[in-house]
């Protein structure tokens, strides 16, 4: 039976990442679904973004149930004897990954969760990198993965980082040019995506 719940919760896990990362990435394209959709295209992408955030809940709650199930094809591949390493090294990670993407929430505003044409391009931490929400959001699956004692979750989780944030940035940041013009294309010229330029930024 414990293998059975093991099976289930690691094929959860995987399905639920999927839509995740399938729902978030349409619900960054409001005004490319409007052309087709009309108004009524901001709500779904709220929905969608929902959606999207239900299913990272899940991913999370699999992630730890794995504690209790792991697959024994996959749980020796432990970081450590000692599960405390990995879980200070879980905590060192967590905590400027939360920083930044609290920093990101508060400067996005309601936009974070709901996508509305009113809103305006907005500064704070934004003035520097342009997807700090994402910096700071995805790197805690790979915090995770060291709290769990497990090298096949942190492997994952980085797979799965440096193959989807280009992929999201990419659709986003189409989209935003729909949205903003020009305005935003001069922002991505002065602004790293990830990272700040060298160089001074003015304003967003």
């Amino acid at each position: 039976m414990q293998l059975i719940i093991s099976y289930i919760n690691f094929t959860s896990l995987i399905i639920s990442f999927f839509i995740m990362g399938y729902t978030y990435i349409i619900s960054l394209q409001p005004m490319k679904r409007a052309e087709k959709r009309g108004d009524k295209a901001w709500k779904e992408c709220k929905t969608f973004r929902a959606v999207g955030g239900v299913f990272e809940l899940v991913s999370v709650f699999n992630l730890f149930l794995w504690i209790w199930f792991p697959l024994p094809i996959l749980s020796e591949w432990r970081i450590s004897s000692n599960i405390w390493v990995g879980i200070i090294i879980g905590i060192c990670l967590m905590i400027p990954c939360l920083i930044l993407v609290g920093k990101g929430v508060i400067d996005a505003g309601s936009e974070t969760l709901s996508p509305s044409k009113e809103t305006e391009m907005y500064g704070g931490i934004y003035n520097y990198i342009r997807h700090p929400q994402s910096l700071g959001e995805f790197p805690l699956f790979v915090a995770l993965g060291f709290m769990l004692n497990s090298w096949f979750f942190v492997v994952i989780s980085f797979v799965f980082i440096i193959i989807y944030i280009p992929i999201m940035i990419h659709f986003e940041e189409k989209d935003l040019t729909r949205r903003f013009g020009d305005k935003y294309t001069e922002y991505k010229e002065r602004t790293g995506a990830l990272f700040p330029k060298l160089r001074k930024k003015g304003p967003r």
